[in-house]
């Protein structure tokens, strides 16, 4: 009987969220309306080949696992750049490796949008970690530091208790934090190297979502920070590349089992980004001083390219994205 439909109900089943964006979007089709408003106050255009260093690169190394803040050139997390609109107001999130990298911009960018963000790290991160709880306080959230090694089963499950006690519960859970050391060769890699990459990367985001589960709503979000390296692994992160392709299928599978329980689970795929990684072990000299040259935007991506994709899956309008994995590889790669 549709043809007996009026447009009145066809619009009207379609669900006030999509009446409301149409309704905001319709003076822009409007013959009659202004045009000078919207063109005052556009974002002026960037270009992305342009917008951040490219290589060559100073030679650099730090300890494992590298401290942002000492980096050079410091990589962009959005701390200046980032403006929120209030997209995760009231939520509460858990992110791992909070202090720097991917998990950092993530941080700083849900605090913008006005959630309350516990960020977890090793303590050797503290400084950049303190950096980060300062900028989500001054937010007018509640910044949580929660500092501790992922390769311990019991540490992630007290981890998330101290999240949800600490923020008065859960709803976005981000297992960002990774261990990443090059190796030239399959036997240059140790079995305690092999196991702590697996423990940190595989074991512990399993660890942590189990724990986290009893928590979340319908609604709620789980994020994991896949790679390139997924799909396209290069010969000498032998032990990192499967850990990523681990991270790919462990969100595919998850999205179905939890897709009935009206949790939702994605991941963001990242290409060569500039983040402690790179000069705390996880690429050569060599390699560092190119890296990010070979994408065809001819640079690495700065973390804060990445925020808005995090925001993204865990908002609301998002609702039907599970089991994707959203690439940001500067035009190389696949998600």
């Amino acid at each position: 009987m549709i043809d007996k439909l009026s447009r009145r109900d066809v619009v009207g089943g379609a669900g006030a969220g999509v009446l409301g964006v149409a309704a905001t979007a319709a003076p822009a089709f409007a013959k009659d309306a202004p045009t000078t408003g919207a063109a005052s106050t556009a974002a002026p255009f960037e270009d992305p080949t342009s917008k951040y260093p490219k290589p060559p690169f100073e030679r650099q190394t730090q300890p494992w696992p590298g401290l942002a803040s000492k980096m050079n050139p410091p990589p962009d997390h959005g701390e200046k750049s980032y403006k929120g609109s209030g997209r995760l107001a009231g939520r509460k999130a858990l992110i791992t490796g909070g202090d720097s990298g991917m998990g950092r911009a993530a941080a700083i960018a849900f605090a913008r949008e006005g959630a309350d963000v516990a960020i977890n790290y090793l303590p050797a991160e503290e400084e950049d970690a303190r950096q980060v709880i300062d900028l989500i306080k001054a937010e007018g959230r509640k910044g949580l530091a929660i500092p501790g090694d992922l390769k311990d089963e019991n540490f992630c499950k007290q981890l998330v208790q101290q999240a949800v006690d600490g923020l008065g519960g859960l709803d976005i859970v981000v297992n960002n934090a990774a261990r990443q050391q090059t190796r030239a060769s399959i036997m240059d890699v140790t079995t305690e190297d092999f196991d702590a990459t697996m423990k940190t990367n595989v074991y512990a985001p399993f660890w942590i979502i189990k724990a986290a589960l009893p928590h979340l709503k319908p609604g709620s979000s789980i994020i994991g920070t896949s790679s390139e390296q997924a799909t396209d692994p290069s010969p000498e992160l032998y032990d990192y590349a499967q850990t990523k392709a681990a991270t790919t299928n462990y969100v595919r599978s998850l999205a179905k089992q939890l897709g009935p329980k009206g949790i939702r689970v994605n991941a963001v795929a990242p290409g060569p980004i500039w983040t402690p990684l790179q000069v705390s072990g996880g690429a050569t000299m060599e390699k560092l001083e190119k890296f990010g040259g070979a994408t065809p935007l001819g640079r690495p991506g700065q973390p804060a390219e990445l925020g808005s994709i995090y925001v993204q899956l865990a908002a609301n309008d998002a609702s039907f994205s599970t089991g994707q994995v959203y690439g940001a590889m500067g035009g190389g790669g696949l998600p």
